[in-house]
């Protein structure tokens, strides 16, 4: 069965969270450096079946662009041209990566740990995921 793929796409690093087979449970897959998430994509997708994929979409508080909205678009066109049978969703992504860090904190992560702001990014993508999917 095909899984659903989020992406929490950034400038330096993108996280990557999916659906397991059953679309039941998200997980945070892994980070990626932004310039290779295109090929880490292919591959994956070679060896696992995606249904769709998502990719947070950011917005200020008054529900303009961020200086990074229309960059994550133009991404998500080259998803789109690249993966042409798979849809590929905008979602709302506003505070994801500040939810991200709070379940750090009541996992009991050390403030090491929660420093490294790949894990963030990855948690961050489960989050969006889990939104799509209604899991709260």
């Amino acid at each position: 069965m095909p899984r659903i793929l989020a992406i929490d796409y950034g400038l330096k690093r993108c996280g990557v969270a999916v659906t397991d087979p059953e679309k039941i449970i998200a997980t945070g897959l892994c980070t990626q450096e932004t310039h290779k998430l295109m090929d880490f994509l292919k591959s994956y997708i070679a060896q696992e079946p995606v249904e769709r994929i998502l990719i947070g979409l950011p917005k200020n508080l008054d529900g303009t662009d961020t200086d990074v909205t229309e960059r994550i678009r133009h991404y998500a066109g080259r998803l789109r041209r690249t993966f042409p049978g798979i849809p590929v969703q905008n979602v709302d992504e506003q505070y994801t990566s500040k939810m991200a860090f709070r379940a750090m904190v009541e996992m009991g992560m050390k403030k090491k740990d929660r420093r490294n702001k790949a894990t963030v990014d990855e948690i961050a993508a489960a989050l969006i995921l889990q939104e799509y999917l209604g899991i709260n």
